[in-house]
């Protein structure tokens, strides 16, 4: 008996934990659609179970039809995961090697015959902003493609940003890239290929690739994407700003976007990443490892995943994107089992992806600090090196300033010590006070093993 209500106990603690969890939430993204700041699908898991799911907003402004779990979202760079995958799977069928340079699949690209297909997948191959290039093309009749910007670098051979290898920098190019190497050596569409190894197996039902202006579809909960307008001073659709918007014409490009998906489907493919489904332990932990550059010095992005840990929350693994009004972010808690989807489909200098809130309340790390004592942190403080850094307390907030415009939040997990917003890989700070008065700060970066101190001077 003292069994039973001992689990009883328990059971109804784990209830009442998820149901706090729950409501803050809640509470959180209504706030935050009541101010504007954001207009989509969330869902929130736990160990694959939903903890939080909800809509808010609208899929057509136009005709006023709200936004329900069923919306489908274009993903923009959350796409890149689905071409890494796509390359794991053909390396897995042997079809492709990552060591093999690209222009095994695209010879016309001979000029870039030291790249690899990892160097690609990691953002440390070097090749220019395809949409840079095209920018300064005078004529841009019809849609751009895949092959377009093939047809581009051959023509204008546009030197590589640095070697292959040397450097990790973001690059669509590369993504773009590699789809048309998916399409090289599977024999398929890009489209054709994903829907037959990914999609389809997962039972991602709702997922696809989809361009509305080069290949326009009926599409059953398709929404539409907003850009805020200045002039109109309201929300608009790319085509209703002009037919000849940038995101419309090079709407036929695929690889670094273009997978339409809903927060019930990328929750099928999270889950899937904790079995074998798709691919094995050894495999995975390819995807999710962050690759040095040739110096060593970290990327902390794998095959389409950015990758970042800490103590507080564990191994992460995440990506965001814009595109055409759509703002989307997934993350993945490895350690702890959190999965957090948002996906957005207005984009304004209001819009805000709020991962740092739902992490702190999915860890418990709001910490309620002390008004006061925050604010006998704020000052000046040297640090070893004779460097000075200012702390600022705002309006119930503490700060660190980087420069005369720009700051960053410090957000308390403990009574001394704080986590700077926004940073990766993550900063904490942690305050020492001797004889009750904040004498200096410690900061530290647990992933890349930095330790400083600084004293406070004023």
């Amino acid at each position: 008996m003292v069994k039973l209500i001992t689990i009883s106990a328990i059971f109804f603690l784990q209830a009442a934990v998820a149901q706090t969890k729950t409501e803050k939430l809640d509470s959180l993204f209504q706030s935050a659609a009541k101010d504007g700041t954001f207009n989509g699908n969330v869902l929130i898991a736990e160990k694959g179970k939903v903890i939080y799911q909800k809509s808010f907003g609208y899929s057509d402004i136009k005709a006023k039809e709200k936004l329900t779990s069923k919306s489908v979202f274009e993903l923009a760079s959350v796409s890149k995961q689905f071409t890494a995958m796509g390359i794991v799977l053909l390396q897995k069928q042997g079809k492709l090697s990552y060591d093999d340079p690209i222009t095994k699949f695209l010879p016309e690209l001979s000029m870039y015959n030291d790249i690899t297909i990892k160097n690609l997948l990691v953002h440390t191959g070097g090749l220019p902003d395809y949409m840079e290039l095209m920018g300064q093309e005078e004529n841009h009749e019809g849609f751009a493609t895949n092959q377009t910007i093939i047809d581009l670098f051959v023509k204008k051979k546009p030197p590589v940003l640095f070697k292959p290898g040397e450097k990790h920098e973001y690059s669509n190019t590369g993504y773009a890239i590699l789809a048309s190497i998916i399409e090289k050596a599977s024999g398929k569409s890009y489209g054709d290929y994903l829907q037959e190894n990914i999609f389809k197996p997962l039972k991602m039902n709702d997922t696809r690739i989809y361009r509305r202006w080069f290949k326009p579809e009926k599409i059953k909960d398709a929404t539409k994407g907003y850009i805020y307008s200045d002039l109109v001073k309201g929300f608009v659709t790319p085509d209703e700003i002009s037919k000849d918007y940038y995101s419309i014409y090079l709407d036929g490009i695929v690889g670094d976007g273009m997978v339409n998906s809903t927060t019930t489907d990328l929750l099928l493919w999270d889950q899937a990443l904790y079995t074998d489904k798709l691919v094995n332990k050894q495999d995975k932990e390819l995807i999710f490892s962050s690759y040095p550059t040739q110096s060593g010095k970290a990327t902390r992005y794998g095959f389409g995943w950015g990758i970042s840990s800490s103590d507080v929350y564990g191994k992460v693994v995440s990506h965001s994107g814009g595109w055409s009004g759509y703002v989307t972010y997934i993350a993945r808690y490895l350690d702890k089992g959190y999965t957090i989807i948002m996906l957005q489909n207005e984009s304004s200098e209001k819009t805000t992806i709020p991962q740092m809130e739902v992490k702190n309340i999915l860890f418990g790390t709001l910490y309620k600090a002390d008004k006061k004592k925050m604010e006998e942190m704020a000052g000046t403080y040297k640090s070893e090196k004779g460097n000075e850094r200012e702390l600022v307390f705002e309006k119930g907030k503490l700060y660190t300033r980087l420069d005369p415009e720009n700051k960053l939040e410090l957000i308390p997990i403990s009574e001394n010590k704080f986590l700077v917003a926004g940073f990766q890989p993550e900063v904490y700070y942690e305050f020492v006070a001797e004889n009750n008065t904040i004498s200096k700060y410690i900061v530290t970066q647990p992933e890349l093993s930095i330790r400083s101190e600084a004293v406070k001077i004023k």
